[in-house]
């Protein structure tokens, strides 16, 4: 009937056209705010699920100096300078290569173990990471199958502690998990330089070229433009303290130290930016002093007008700073490996196995750790200033420059009781000084 038709349709049109606007946005409001209620709840739920009391992998292999020399040896066969682009190279890796590279890795985001099994077409990589950003007590498990497949594995399945994704999930997730690792520019470069990656129970198979500028890719893509813009803030701070002695020609590393500790103090805000600082400051005066280090990652940057020393040696300070960096960015263990190899390396046909050096290694070592473990605490140390006795024992009565003979009869060898009784001695030196003391 007409009449019924036309009071029912003033009464669907209220409905559908509210008079004002806002019950309808406080609904979509409400809704929104539900729905990111749901999405925050469902990632604190996969957290918790993701998160383990105990670690899927429980240790990790210790470095030794045959694994340093093994990475060295690779270093040399695949160094990019003088390659031309485009031409293919192979490189197998074992699986204790990948394990040690995941581990180096892993140890700026906290104690990380791995684990590699490889068949053919297969690949299967466990990793336990305990962070200082995770509840204690907690491991952030990884338990990951990779196919061989085209040019570049793809995920066959993966867990994330009690969290189980399939693949093709796993796949969707990874971009999003190399951004969250502030991994993508490593990612980006190895689409870049992989030909293939294929799977054997001899290793993993790389076949890769290089581009154009090689090196400069790599420092781009290993170290962020915000890393290497804090490298050039401590260069330019070292260079501006080293300017100051006019026409001397070596300065201590002690005058060195405070300004640029001092600078790295100021541009902290807490413990956290403090590591970076610490680290930053640490590889800059560690390439700076064994030149062209730093010339490698940044072309630009200036040089230091004059030979630091320590204990009136310019071999010291070298040492010394490149075994803090390492130890700062990759750990204690991984800095004294890569330490006593050089030495052994010496005694087999550089300068001789060197006790002086190896206790400048450790002492630098001792010093990086100490940049992260008590970063704040360290900054202050140093802004106030600091003698050499404090960072170096006296070393001078220690042998040096003995052959790979005369070590092995004196010493047993890395390991022999002689050998072992020397380094006690040293630890023992090192436990004196306050600065650098456990």
């Amino acid at each position: 009937m007409p009449g019924s038709g036309d009071t029912a349709k003033p009464a669907l049109a209220g409905r559908t056209n509210p008079p004002s606007g806002k019950p309808r946005g406080i609904g979509l409001l409400l809704r929104g705010l539900a729905v990111a209620l749901l999405l925050i709840l469902s990632l604190l739920a996969g957290l918790s699920l993701a998160l383990e009391s105990a670690a899927l992998v429980p240790q990790a292999p210790a470095i030794t100096a045959n694994d340093i020399a093994r990475a060295m040896q690779l270093l040399q066969q695949h160094n990019p300078t003088g390659k031309l682009p485009g031409i293919t190279h192979s490189l197998t890796l074992s699986p204790r290569d990948l394990e040690l590279l995941i581990q180096q890795a892993g140890h700026r985001f906290g104690e990380t173990h791995a684990k590699v099994h490889l068949q053919t077409g297969l690949a299967r990589v466990q990793i336990s990471l305990a962070s200082p950003s995770l509840p204690a007590g907690n491991w952030l498990n990884l338990d990951a199958w990779l196919r061989e497949e085209g040019a570049l594995p793809q995920i066959e399945q993966l867990r994330l502690g009690g969290l189980r994704l399939p693949g093709w999930l796993a796949e969707h997730m990874l971009p999003w998990l190399l951004e969250g690792f502030d991994l993508r520019r490593q990612s980006e470069l190895a689409r870049r330089l992989l030909v293939h990656v294929g799977f054997s129970a001899r290793g993993l198979a790389l076949d890769y070229a290089w581009t154009d500028q090689p090196l400069q890719a790599l420092a781009s893509s290993l170290l962020p433009a915000t890393d290497l813009a804090r490298l050039l803030v401590y260069a330019q701070a070292a260079a501006r303290a080293s300017s100051d002695f006019g026409s001397a020609r070596q300065m201590s590393m002690t005058r060195l130290l405070p300004p640029v500790f001092a600078l790295a103090r100021q541009r902290s805000v807490d413990a956290t930016s403090a590591i970076l600082e610490n680290r930053a400051a640490l590889m800059t005066l560690a390439l700076m002093v064994n030149p062209p280090g730093l010339s490698l990652l940044l072309p630009h940057a200036p040089l230091l007008p004059l030979q630091i020393t320590l204990l009136a040696r310019i071999d010291t300070p070298q040492h010394f700073l490149v075994s803090a960096a390492l130890a700062a960015e990759a750990g204690g263990v991984f800095a004294d490996a890569v330490g006593l190899y050089k030495e052994v390396a010496d005694s087999r046909g550089g300068s001789g196995f060197n006790f002086h050096d190896l206790t400048a290694d450790r002492a630098g070592s001792r010093f990086g750790l100490q940049a992260i473990r008590h970063p704040q605490a360290l900054q202050a140390r140093l802004a106030a200033g600091v003698q050499e006795v404090e960072l170096m024992p006296m070393a001078a009565d220690l042998p040096e420059a003995l052959s790979a003979q005369e070590f092995q009869r004196r010493f047993g060898g890395v390991g022999g009781p002689a050998y072992r009784q020397m380094m006690a001695e040293i630890e023992a030196r090192l436990d004196r000084l306050s600065l650098l003391a456990p």
